[in-house]
């Protein structure tokens, strides 16, 4: 074969596969990315199964758009593109501009190099852990702090690396407002629109905890770099706020817990909540990848605090998560006792634009 020509078609993949790969591919391109869509596209048109690559791919097992493996391959491919290991591969690479047939050319040069490594990289799920969503916990959480005047602790699934657990230590412009220390080194924009949360709330994190299957350790290189692969790669805005987050991570001495998130879940609401403490479940665009019997046992668990909550001792739960629009995830709120569930708004899963429409109650005298 010619090394010019597309990658060679072998067995035909799937219905599910090539859809998942033609979904994703035009979600990146709703979302700013046309190298990524670019990427999907090729895969999906050439890959077969004379590489292990190829056929792990073609073979999936599972359900490859809930499993995210287009993004598992296309974070493989940018891992080895950042690597040095594959400078051809890094030559049609952004900020490198390649068109159609080059890129199809270095892919099929890359899995024939490092077969091994590529194959190796889709035994986990993507990890975004993207930092910009942070805007919308800081939102919810100056309502949850304005409205029980009481300081809180934090407790978030699927925390990756724990970038978002630092979400107050952050700067913030949210278009007609700002929020933190301007010397921050994470600063962070968005384009918000509707409502000002209650930017003037006594916002105080008295401790924060989150949990993951496959946590990655800001202060490791190698799993520094697995989360930047997962940013794509024309959009350098995201990598570069990614490189300063993880080095602000590193940092501080916070951790994420490698373990289930109901397991996790029960172990922490099960001491006695604390007087004069609120309580906060959160979690962005995560639900959508955890087993059904783990959302049911984590949604009782939430909701068995919540009946148990006080005034002195209040409990909430802030999601950020897809809820069927292609374009944007809900942004939902549930304060107890009294237990109301709230839309606050919605936001594009990079948290890029977030349109706000609860700007929160007046705290009770």
């Amino acid at each position: 074969m010619s090394e010019t020509d597309l990658l060679p078609h072998g067995s035909t993949p799937t219905g599910d596969i090539l859809s998942s790969f033609a979904g994703q591919a035009t979600a990146c391109r709703n979302l700013g990315s046309p190298f990524t869509a670019l990427l999907c596209d090729v895969l999906a048109r050439g890959l077969d199964d004379k590489s292990a690559f190829g056929q792990r791919i073609l073979s999936w097992v599972g359900r490859p758009k809930a499993d995210a493996l287009p993004l598992r391959a296309a974070g493989a491919l940018h891992f080895l593109a950042r690597s040095g290991a594959a400078p051809r591969l890094e030559r049609v690479y952004p900020p490198h501009v390649a068109n159609e047939a080059a890129l199809a050319s270095a892919i099929h040069a890359a899995i024939a190099d490092h077969d091994a490594l590529l194959t190796g990289f889709l035994d986990s799920p993507p990890q975004t852990n993207e930092t910009a969503r942070s805007a919308v916990i800081l939102g919810g959480a100056l309502i949850v702090a304005n409205e029980t005047r009481l300081p809180l602790q934090t407790f978030e699934i699927g925390a990756s690396a724990g970038l978002n657990l630092h979400f107050d230590r952050y700067f913030y412009d949210l278009g007609g407002g700002r929020w933190g220390d301007p010397a921050a080194d994470v600063r962070l924009s968005c384009a918000w629109s509707g409502a000002q949360p209650p930017l003037d709330a006594p916002l105080h994190i008295a401790g924060r905890a989150g949990c993951d299957l496959n946590p990655l350790d800001p202060r490791e290189r190698s799993d520094r770099e697995r989360l930047l692969a997962y940013v794509w790669p024309d959009q350098a805005d995201r990598l570069s706020r990614m490189e300063r987050a993880l080095a602000h991570a590193a940092s501080h001495e916070e951790r994420v817990e490698r373990t289930d998130a109901a397991d996790w879940l029960e172990r922490s609401l099960s001491s006695p909540a604390t007087p004069g403490c609120a309580r906060v479940v959160l979690h962005t665009i995560v639900w959508q990848y955890l087993p059904s019997q783990t959302k049911a046992r984590l949604s009782s668990l939430i909701e068995a605090a919540g009946r148990a909550a006080t005034r002195a001792a209040p409990f909430a739960w802030l999601r950020m998560e897809a809820d069927g629009d292609p374009g944007s995830a809900a942004v939902t709120l549930t304060l107890w006792p009294e237990g109301r569930e709230r839309r606050l708004g919605r936001a594009d899963f990079h948290g890029r634009r977030v349109r706000w429409t609860d700007g929160g109650e007046r705290p009770a005298d």
